[in-house]
Formats: C-alpha cells, structure tokens, sequence
C-alpha cells in the first residue's frame, strides 16, 4: 500500500490513475470482507455442529446410565430369583455372601473416602454367627440313633449253626442275646374288601318284613366302590404330596395292577371336597369371629377352555391367624373383588403387604377395617439391593435383625409382655431407619429407580403401617406366617403345573385349607382325613362343628 506522500505527489501529476488505484482498494476491502463473512459463517456452523455433538453426547451419556441401572436392576432380580431357588432360608447369608459383603466394604471405603455404613463389629459378627452355624451343621451331620416310635415288632432269631458242642454233642446253655434294630418298609397294598349282608327268609307269617338283610352303613361316595384308605390316598397324594393324577394313575398301575383312570379321581375328589364343605366354612367362621387375620395371595395357573393357547391365571387368597387355622380361597382374579366379599363382616386389623387392594379396603371401612404391614417385604427389597452392592442396604438390614431379636426374645410371652418389651426396645430402630431413609431421598446422588431407591422408597410408603405391630402383643412383626401356609400350594404347581379347570380351584382350596389347618395344629393329616371322612357321611349338619381342627378329638378320645 502507498504512502500519504506518494499518493499526494500522484494526484499533482497522475489523478486518473489515483482513482484506478482507489477502485481497486475498495475492490480489495469487498473481497476481505467477503471472506471475513465467510469465516463467520462457517464459525457460526461449527459451533452449531458442535453444540449437537455435544448434546448427542449427553444423550448416549443418559441412555448408557439407564442402560446400567436397567443391567444392574436385571442382575439383582437375577440373583434373587437363584436365592429363592437355591438359597438359605429366612435370607440369612451364606459363607460366600458374607466375604463379598466385606470386600464390598473394603471397596466403599477406598472408593467414596468415607467411613462405611457396615461396621468393623457388624462384620465380626456375622463371621462368629457363621462359625455358630458351621458348628450346628457339623453336629447335626454326627450320627444319632433311630428315635424309640411304637411300631410292630417282627423279630428274627438268628441261631448260630454250631451251638451245639462238636465234640460231645451237649448243647449250649444260653447266656444273653445280641439286638440289632433297623426300620424296614412295607409297601403298602390295595385290597378289595367285600361288605356281605346275609338275607334270611322268615315263612311264618309272625312278621310284616319277611325278608332280613342288615342295613348298609353310609359310604363316602354312594354306588362307588371308593373305599375310606383309598379316597385318604388320593388326597394326601395329590395335595400334600402334590403328585400328578397321571402319576398316582401310574403307580395303581405299575405297583398294584390295578387301573384307576384318573378322570374317576377326580370325580371322587370333588364328592370329597363336597362333604368337606361344611368344615371348611366353619373354619372361616371362627377366623371372621375374631380381630385380627393376616392375608396373602398366590398365583396359580388353571387351564380355563375360554383361554385359548395358554393357561390362564387364578390365585389363592390366604387368610389366617398366627395361632389358629388357615383359610383358602380361589379366585379368577387379584382383584378386590374376592378379599372385598370375605372380609365384608369382618371387623378389626388385617395385616398384609403394600398390595393396593389392601389400601383399597381400609379405605372403603376407614372405621371398620385397619392394615398393618409387614416388615418382611421391605427386608427383601433391602436384601435385592444389598445383591446389587449397594453398601447403604447393609445398615438397614443390621437394624431389622436387631427389630427381629427382640421378636426372638419375647416369643414365648404373654401378648401383654410381649407388647411392654416391644415399645420399650422397638422404637429407638425404627426411628433411627426412618431417619435414615429420609437422609438417603435428600441426597442429590439418590436414584429412585434403583433397586436402593426402590428399597427405601417402599420402606418409607409402609413405615406407618408396619409400626402397626406395636399396638398389640398378638400382632406380628411381619406376614410370613400366612406366607408359609402357601408354600404347598407353590410347591405343588411346580409339579403338576396347573388346576386342570377353573372349577376345580375351589376344590384344591377346601382341601389345602383342611391340610393345612390340621399342619398348624400339629394334627397328623392322615389321621384327620381319616376319622372325619369315616364319620362325616352319617353326621348331622349340628354335630359337624365337632370335626374342625379345633376342636377335633379322635374315635375313642372321649366325646368324639
């Protein structure tokens, strides 16, 4: 570019060619600024291709984070679907558990920087309950001998082949004996048992009936040639031992020759539930009479002919109380439906888990109706998320096993003992949880949907509702009980799969609830079905009342 000078002496000399000269500068400034807007506009596209670079990012950021919470959720249920099939009992900790939990520890600790929430002692005491448990087992495994039981007696006499001198022939003088015990089977055997009635002729004309014939006794099922042994055969097979009709027909087949088709099974079974009925309903009676139930349900599958292609979905609802019977009804459904017309005379508290027909009820009776909850569920949403190593879990269930002592301490109480020990003990836990809690929901690193959010968030929705337990003595702390009683039931259908139809659910219900109640009060199931089915054809609807596991004496016990 030209100087001042320079440009000054050209336009005293040359003027026409300053103005070429300036043309071309504005020419040169254009094309710069051209160039600058050019550069401003690619800019202004890098950034904007920037910023969605940036915003895909985080997008695959947040989708990679659900993706883990979804992985960790699916190995948690994973990993409580192989503790319910292969796992200990009560959720207690296995030697294996117990060592990831403290190398969970040990990771926190590095990793967060921070004192961990499972304590040096907490550790040393799982390690020395598990060196107590070792120890029982291995004194369990030690030999014991077969306990002394009141069975028939077949002695064999085992005489040695020279007890008699070789030399002189004298024989031996008997100076003791040697007894070895062991228990034998006898396989049981079907018989065909025949009832004659003689008939006698009377010709002389001293009497009306002629003809004498003894009457024949009330039989189970009338014109069936269904034995008393055989139909109590049939029940415990199929509902205690929960095998198959095509099985139980097998095995008449194979191991006794004989063919019971399994279609007249079941013909027979449902004339036996019949006849049962009546106890059945007296046994809802008393468990409506009283205050306090404790309800659950379970699915069963039913092979319903209006569901085409697969099986459709019935439940069993449960109710019971912890020292009496136990009741079970089928339904299609889980709805309120079946629980709303059961308990529609029941007044008092029901203790269940967080299931909303629960909710549902207490609010339709607010006055009427009370629920306390079960600390047994939010233990196991703690344990799922103890199994996805979350460290907080471990605090919360060290303080239900300590909740969980005091149960163990007080069990054999009176109901007000039980209560006073309860509120002096309890309440310290349980607030210091509830605390807890809240802290965890606070936190900004807190997830709801994880399986510790999940854990707390249900911990804190039933936390009411489980402190229910404190207000009576007769209360448990949790619904296990009831939970039990539909162990059969779950064993059963992993075997025979399903209720061949829906009306039949109502038939496996009398007879589980039978079973069961007889189970909870140390009755022998067999005697039971046995003497009530013998008396029961030739009963009064007034003297049936007898016949409940409750007050049931056996034949020749006294009044019965």
């Amino acid at each position: 570019m030209k100087s001042r000078e320079e440009l000054l002496r050209e336009v005293a000399t040359h003027p026409g060619e300053v103005a070429e000269y300036a043309m071309e500068l504005q020419q040169q400034l254009a094309q710069e600024r051209q160039l600058a807007a050019e550069k401003q506009q690619i800019l202004i596209e890098q950034e904007h291709l920037l910023t969605e670079h940036q915003q895909r990012l985080a997008e695959k950021d947040q989708l990679l984070a659900e993706r883990d919470q979804l992985l960790a959720e699916a190995r948690a249920q994973i990993a409580e679907l192989k503790r319910q099939l292969f796992g200990p009992k009560a959720d207690k900790l296995n030697a294996e558990q117990e060592e990831q939990l403290r190398q969970l520890t040990e990771d926190v600790q590095e990793a967060v920087q921070r004192p961990a929430p499972l304590s040096q002692d907490f550790l040393e005491e799982q390690l020395a309950e598990k060196e107590r448990t070792q120890q029982q087992v291995l004194r369990r495994k030690r030999r014991h001998p077969l306990p002394a039981v009141q069975l028939e007696v077949q002695r064999l006499v085992l005489e040695p082949a020279d007890k008699d001198c070789g030399v002189c022939h004298g024989a031996g003088r008997l100076i003791g004996e040697e007894i070895t015990t062991e228990y034998d089977y006898v396989a049981a055997k079907l018989i065909c048992k025949e009832m004659v009635r003689p008939k006698y002729a009377h010709p002389c004309a001293c009497t009306l009936q002629p003809i004498r014939i003894a009457p024949l006794p009330p039989r189970l099922v009338p014109q069936s040639k269904l034995g008393l042994g055989l139909a109590v055969h049939i029940l415990l097979s199929r509902f205690d031992d929960h095998v198959a009709y095509y099985t139980i027909e097998r095995n008449f087949r194979e191991r006794h020759g004989v063919i019971i088709p399994r279609q007249q099974m079941v013909q027979w079974v449902e004339k036996i539930a019949f006849l049962l009925l009546a106890i059945y309903n007296l046994i809802w009676e008393e468990l409506e009479a009283g205050d306090y139930l404790q309800v659950d349900e379970t699915p069963v599958k039913v092979l319903d002919p209006e569901v085409k292609g697969k099986a459709a979905t019935g439940f069993l609802w449960l109710y019971s109380t912890p020292t009496g019977d136990v009741f079970i009804e089928f339904c299609d459904s889980r709805g309120k439906d079946s629980p709303q017309k059961r308990l529609r005379n029941f007044t008092g508290t029901i203790q269940t888990d967080a299931y909303g027909v629960y909710q549902s009820l207490k609010k339709e009776r607010p006055r009427t109706l009370r629920r306390i909850g079960c600390l047994a569920h939010s233990r196991r949403y703690l344990y799922k998320a103890l199994l996805e190593s979350c460290s907080e879990a471990l605090w919360f269930i060290r303080q239900i096993r300590e909740i969980y002592k005091i149960e163990d301490e007080t069990r054999d109480c009176s109901p007000a003992q039980r209560k006073e020990v309860r509120r002096q003990k309890a309440p310290a836990l349980w607030l210091a949880m509830k605390r807890r809690a809240d802290q965890l929901c606070a936190e900004p690193r807190f997830m709801p949907k994880s399986t510790l959010g999940k854990a707390v968030q249900y911990f804190l929705k039933e936390y009411t509702a489980m402190l229910g337990y404190l207000r009576d003595g007769r209360y448990e702390v949790d619904n296990n009980l009831v939970e039990n009683d539909a162990r059969p039931p779950a064993v059963g259908r992993r075997r025979w799969l399903f209720i061949g139809h829906p009306d039949a659910g109502w038939r496996s219900a009398v007879i589980y609830t039978i079973i069961q109640s007889c189970r909870r009060r140390g009755i022998n199931p067999q005697e039971y079905l046995t003497d009530v089915l013998r008396r029961l054809p030739s009963m009064t609807n007034h003297q049936v009342k007898d016949l409940t596991p409750s007050r049931w004496k056996p034949m020749g016990s006294g009044d019965g």
